[in-house]
């Protein structure tokens, strides 16, 4: 059964609960949570200023000393869109239902208010980046990746994503690929005079989900990922169509080569790569002390292992790795995102947010006396 929404149950819960309402599938919506966010943490206290990127806010904000290692926490505003009534959140049982409560809005609600709780603490650097466009198609100029391309001194990051308190130390690699296939025309009334473009692509798709790529597998990854996931053509209703464009949006194993994939698509007949995006793995050593303090951190608040997992979705956690700075997937428990019924778990909002805080406060411990962080690489297997 539904329950009626607390006012605040507690703050993370309250600010996830608010954060939902705010339809951030859209640049209002955006706008006016990135406004919530920077005016719930001034309020607090918190160093907090804005940046724009591509005419949408980007919230960056600092706590704890102004020297020693520094820990980044990276969160998303933006969703996928959805209908009018998944941005009313609603609660049954332990889950808080609505879109963005998964992936990510619950986690950011936490994130924030670990940057709040940091600022109690004067040993570790503590900021947070909440970006506008983690979902966004714009692929080659996310706000993430111009932010860490600019410069930044960090020593760890840890975005948000789903994981179920889980840590995630691999994520596959990302090969979004637009595919054109050409059928010959021919009058709608006798389509068998023509080769209709939309199904031969539907067929040559069919063709690549059975290329060897696809049947590999690795030690957190079962298989790699391949999905359909826009078709394009055909220009008139009276027309064998002979022109399809399909986007395939492949995510690739760590130790696949994407040349390889690339190479076993290009010899299908009748099919031509006309736009490709490649974002190579994202992959983090388990023995990083910050792995290691994150994983006791986590261990310290909850039941059971926090096991090291691979994640099928691409992250920007890839842009802090390319500028090599360790960091992980790390969020809530959940499910259904991008879905109808997306929730996250209340309990597990709690539990995250403690996970946080002792790690912050834990971290110096695994950093030796100095506080110093050890010179490591991030990509290290």
């Amino acid at each position: 059964m539904g329950g009626t929404l607390s006012s605040a149950v507690m703050d993370e819960l309250a600010l996830a609960e608010r954060l939902i309402a705010y339809d951030t599938s859209k640049e209002d919506g955006l706008r006016a949570a990135a406004e919530f966010v920077k005016g719930w943490l001034e309020t607090r206290e918190v160093r907090v200023t804005s940046r724009d990127h591509e005419g949408l806010p980007v919230i960056i904000a600092d706590a704890g000393p102004l020297e020693g290692p520094l820990v980044v926490l990276h969160g998303h505003l933006d969703v996928v869109p959805a209908f009018a009534e998944q941005f009313v959140p609603r609660l049954e049982g332990d889950r808080l239902i609505g879109r963005g409560a998964y992936d990510m809005k619950g986690a950011l609600a936490a994130l924030v208010c670990a940057v709040h709780d940091a600022s109690l603490q004067d040993e570790v650097r503590v900021r947070l980046i909440c970006v506008p466009d983690e979902e966004s198609e714009n692929v080659e100029n996310r706000s993430t990746a111009v932010i860490v391309g600019e410069g930044i001194d960090a020593d760890f990051a840890i975005t948000g994503e789903p994981t179920d308190l889980h840590i995630g130390v691999q994520a596959k690699g990302v090969l979004a690929l637009r595919l054109e296939v050409v059928g010959t025309a021919a009058h709608g009334s006798t389509p068998w005079l023509g080769d209709n473009a939309i199904l031969k692509a539907n067929d040559l798709y069919r063709r690549i989900e059975t290329l060897p790529f696809s049947r590999q597998s690795s030690d957190l990854f079962d298989r790699p990922s391949i999905n359909l996931a826009r078709v394009t053509g055909g220009d008139a209703f009276n027309k064998v169509p002979d022109r399809c464009l399909i986007d395939v949006d492949i995510r690739y194993l760590p130790g696949q080569d994407p040349d390889q994939i690339i190479e076993q698509i290009e010899r299908i007949d009748d099919l031509k790569i006309v736009r490709k995006f490649h974002r190579v793995p994202a992959i983090v050593s388990r023995q990083d002390p910050y792995v290691l303090a994150l994983r006791a951190a986590v261990s310290s608040v909850r039941e059971g292992e926090a096991l090291s997992i691979g994640r099928d979705g691409a992250s920007d956690a890839i842009s802090f790795l390319e500028a090599g700075i360790p960091a992980v997937e790390f969020g809530p428990e959940g499910g259904g995102h991008h879905g109808p019924n997306e929730w996250v778990s209340v309990s597990s909002l709690k539990c995250y947010r403690q996970a946080l805080a002792v790690f912050i406060r834990d971290l110096p411990g695994y950093l030796g006396k100095s506080g110093a962080p050890p010179k490591l690489r991030a990509v290290e297997g």
